[in-house]
């Protein structure tokens, strides 16, 4: 089973097989479903006919659908990224030209028996077409890299935070991080997860994954900084550590810093992986209480961590970096700092704001206004305070608002770093790559050694 799950997805033999298999698949159907008919060859014109009418039906098709999910019935806040749209055209034609070919199977043969062979082999051939785009969207994600991440095993294998790792089993307040000094042996860094319970707000959340860095593990424990982290909509705080490739950015980090890195807790703001809290109290849920509540306390309660809110810091991609965002503008007295990665404009239910706004405040557009970070930072200052922008330099609508956002943080007194992540779209690749400058920029602002 460790073979089966640490077979890679974005790369490898089990690419080159999906487009081996595919490009066979999808020349199965355009032969016997476009270029033969009855067992006779079309004349070329008609075939190259029904070619291009079943390209052109495919992706009218998904373009319908995408306008439906998005404007229709607001299933999408925000429309897909077009590389997801184009890789589900060759999948939707795949299965036109299937059911086009049993159809023709139908109609020209009496028995049925006869039918179960070209009708088996059309059906793989279908899905391997419909796997490959399975693939291709996978590997634009940069979500699951492997079977392991896909099926979700290496993350159920994460033990339950411990009680010899909590605050309560030192018994004794953990030393300043400046007049500590590493033994020459450290341990590793460990993921433990928990249940962050919702004592003041009432919001119930999935479990919350926690990074103990090297350094917490040593005797005596120094008291290190906080990032709290968010993933995106939709998805779960599992994300981070199979997309964001968080543990290995942070033992790297780590490495280089005599075992210091920041303890580092993500956390769910929506409860479940289709719901969107919007990380504010309102109509939907409690969630702001949630983040600038409930989690600082449980995390000074639990863990030996630094309780200065100017050592905490709060990020997240996509959705998880317009919360963080969220967080650091209404509760800059909680966390001194953000991550964005890839942060939209401001939080949303709908492409529609004014669907987001009848569902959270009832059509207050004034109370909805308040709660999102670009009225916030043109309402107030936030000098000491720090945000360190990524967005992928292929994707330009959230560079776009990544710049809008950088020039508000910085006019109400920020300190920003704005970063566009080469060769990223609106993927786990731009948190994945950005997260090492983040933690630089978080290690400068703590004066956390080399």
């Amino acid at each position: 089973m460790d073979f089966i799950d640490g077979l890679r997805l974005v790369d490898g033999p089990v690419v080159w097989t999906a487009w081996a298999a595919a490009a066979a698949g999808l020349a199965y159907l355009l032969w016997h479903a476009a270029f033969r008919r009855n067992g006779r060859r079309r004349p070329p014109g008609q075939a190259v006919v029904i070619v291009a009418a079943v390209a052109l039906l495919a992706a009218a098709l998904v373009a319908a659908v995408h306008w439906f999910l998005v404007y229709g019935i607001s299933v999408l806040a925000d429309e897909l990224p077009g590389e997801t749209l184009a890789w589900s055209v060759p999948a939707v034609g795949a299965l036109l030209l299937w059911v086009k070919f049993l159809y023709g199977l139908r109609g020209g043969r009496k028995n049925r028996t006869a039918l179960v062979g070209p009708a088996a082999t059309a059906t793989a051939a279908f899905l391997a077409v419909l796997a490959l785009s399975a693939v291709q969207i996978n590997i634009y994600f940069g979500l699951n890299h492997t079977v392991g991440d896909l099926t979700g095993t290496a993350v159920a294998r994460i033990k339950p935070l411990d009680a010899g790792l909590t605050r309560a089993a030192r018994g004794q307040a953990a030393t300043e991080l400046a007049r500590w000094h590493g033994p020459a042996a450290l341990p590793d860094g460990v993921i433990r997860k928990a249940v962050i319970p919702g004592t003041v707000s009432g919001f119930q959340s999935r479990a919350a994954y926690v990074y103990l860095p090297p350094a917490y593990r040593s005797s005596p424990r120094p008291a290190l900084p906080v990032l709290v982290l968010f993933s995106g909509q939709p998805g779960g705080p599992a994300d981070w550590l199979v997309g964001g490739a968080l543990r290995s950015r942070l033992d790297r980090f780590a490495a280089g810093h005599a075992g210091v890195a920041p303890v580092t807790v993500v956390v769910d703001p929506n409860g479940s992986s289709s719901a969107n809290s919007l990380c504010m109290d309102s109509r939907i849920a409690r969630a702001d209480t949630f983040l600038a509540r409930d989690v600082p306390a449980w995390i000074n309660r639990t863990l030996d961590v630094d309780p200065d809110p100017r050592h905490w810091a709060v990020g997240g991609f996509s959705f998880g970096a317009t919360c963080a965002m969220q967080m650091v503008t209404r509760h800059p007295d909680v966390y001194g700092a953000a991550l964005a990665f890839s942060s939209e404009r401001e939080p949303s239910l709908a492409k529609e704001r004014r669907k987001t706004i009848q569902a959270s405040f009832g059509g207050d557009a004034a109370a909805f206004d308040r709660l999102t970070p670009l009225s916030l930072m043109a309402e107030n200052r936030f000098d000491g305070h720090g945000v360190y922008f990524a967005a992928g330099d292929l994707d330009p609508k959230f560079t776009g608002y990544m710049d809008v956002l950088s020039a508000a943080a910085r006019q109400a007194g920020f300190t920003v770093e704005k970063h566009r992540i080469a060769n990223a779209g609106h993927s786990w690749a731009t948190a994945a790559n950005g997260l090492p400058g983040g933690l630089d920029f978080l290690a400068r602002r703590w004066a956390i050694p080399a």
